[in-house]
């Protein structure tokens, strides 16, 4: 079993270095699903662990125009730059399928891993686009089987496996936690498993101006990495990981 952490700061990289997860799904702005993250955080986040940069330039959907495409393509160059050992990436036609540009992206990334994100559980047909990606040479894919949790979702990742036969990794995300990772691999059938646990940190400042994180509890000032759930995930199953130090 590999383990990755969804993590957004040099704090979650150590997090999950310490714990000995495979590697880091690395972002920006998680309460919005993940963004693009820094060239320096890529930097130094990669000094720590190996590190997969998710490449999304906006919240919303997947469907991309000219210029956002362009900057995709950029800023995995960036990441390559910056020390990154793959990326995280994904597009989508307007009618729902994997959009032709996605070619584009994996051979921005050549000699980096690929792995094509949860487009897939909004795309118009699953099975259709696994066998896309798989045309596209992306190295994996990321889902939670169209439903909020992957535990919710095992019926259709479990299929994806099947219908993967080898030819690329899956990865079960969403909701996955050191709980309930036993059953999801079991009701999947999957070698990997992705999970972002946080917890809200820090002191919100009195007066009407707030900055504080979108969605953190009263009295707290912003999310980061959850270290004991980190940690009991991947205990679940140890990694032997060179990268990690």
């Amino acid at each position: 079993m590999r383990v990755e952490i969804g993590v957004e700061s040099v704090a979650g990289a150590r997090v999950a270095a310490a714990a000995g997860a495979a590697r880091v799904e690395l972002c920006a702005g998680l309460s919005d699903g993940g963004l693009t993250p820094s060239a320096a955080l890529i930097e130094a986040a990669s000094a720590l662990v190996e590190v997969h940069v998710l490449v999304r330039p906006r919240p919303g959907d997947f469907r991309y125009d000219r210029d956002e495409l362009a900057v995709i393509v950029r800023d995995i160059a960036v990441a390559r730059e910056h020390g990154a050992t793959g990326v995280v990436v994904g597009a989508l036609t307007d009618d729902g399928r994997v959009d032709d540009a996605c070619a584009a992206f994996v051979a921005a990334a050549a000699g980096m891993q690929t792995t094509f994100h949860r487009a897939i559980d909004v795309s118009a047909d699953s099975r259709q686009a696994l066998d896309d990606v798989v045309s596209l040479g992306f190295t994996r894919v990321l889902t939670s089987g169209r439903r909020r949790s992957a535990l919710d979702g095992a019926p259709v990742i479990k299929d994806l496996v099947a219908q993967a036969a080898g030819r690329i990794e899956v990865m079960a995300g969403g909701g996955v936690r050191a709980a309930n990772a036993a059953r999801v691999v079991a009701a999947t059938g999957v070698d990997d498993v992705h999970a972002a646990p946080r917890r809200p940190v820090g002191h919100a400042a009195g007066g009407e101006v707030s900055y504080a994180g979108a969605g953190v509890p009263a009295g707290h000032d912003h999310f980061e990495t959850d270290p004991d759930e980190v940690t009991a995930l991947c205990k679940t199953w140890p990694t032997d990981s060179a990268k990690n130090r």
